[in-house]
C-alpha cells in the first residue's frame, strides 16, 4: 500500500512508481527490493516499503510485518542464488548513521568468508552510557510519554 503524500523528489518513491529504473529483484503489494547501485558486497540489496516514511518510527504498524516478511523473502533469494556464508541485515536511520535517502530501507548484504567485513557491533564503539541498570531506568522512564 503506497501513501499519497510522498515526496516527488524521493528516489525510492520514483523507483516504486516506475519513474526511474531500479534493479528490482523482488516486489509485492507492500515492499520491493533493489540491488544497491553502490554495493558493499555482491548481491547487496535494499528492501524498501512502498509506503513513504523516512524512518521506521513513521512506518504505520500495519506495514512493519509486511516489510520484514519481504526482508525474509529477499534473504532467502540471496541465500539460494548466491550461496553466501551469511548475511548482514541492517537499517541506517538518520544522517549520522549513514542514511543517504530519506525513505526507510533495510540493507541485506551477503557475507562471504574472508570478505573483510565486520559485525553490526563494529559500526560504532561508544559504550560509555553508564551502568546497565541506569540505562534501563532511563529508557523505561520514557516508555509511557
Amino acid at each position: 500500500m503506497a501513501d499519497t503524500n510522498n515526496s516527488r523528489e524521493c528516489l525510492f518513491c520514483r523507483i516504486r512508481d516506475k519513474q526511474l529504473v531500479g534493479h528490482i529483484i523482488f516486489e509485492d503489494d507492500h515492499a520491493f527490493a533493489i540491488l544497491d547501485i553502490q554495493p558493499r558486497a555482491p548481491g547487496h540489496a535494499m528492501v524498501i516499503p512502498k509506503y513513504h516514511s523516512p524512518t521506521v518510527l513513521g512506518l504505520p504498524d500495519e506495514e512493519i510485518g509486511p516489510l520484514f516478511a519481504a526482508v525474509k523473502r529477499v534473504s532467502g533469494l540471496l541465500m539460494q542464488s548466491l550461496k553466501p556464508d551469511g548475511l548482514t541485515i541492517g537499517i541506517n536511520q538518520g544522517r549520522v548513521s549513514g542514511q543517504i535517502v530519506d525513505h526507510l530501507h533495510v540493507h541485506v548484504m551477503p557475507r562471504f568468508l574472508n570478505d573483510r567485513g565486520g559485525a553490526v557491533q563494529s559500526v560504532v564503539n561508544n559504550p560509555e552510557g553508564g551502568p546497565l541498570d541506569m540505562m534501563v531506568r532511563k529508557i523505561k522512564s520514557t516508555e509511557n510519554t
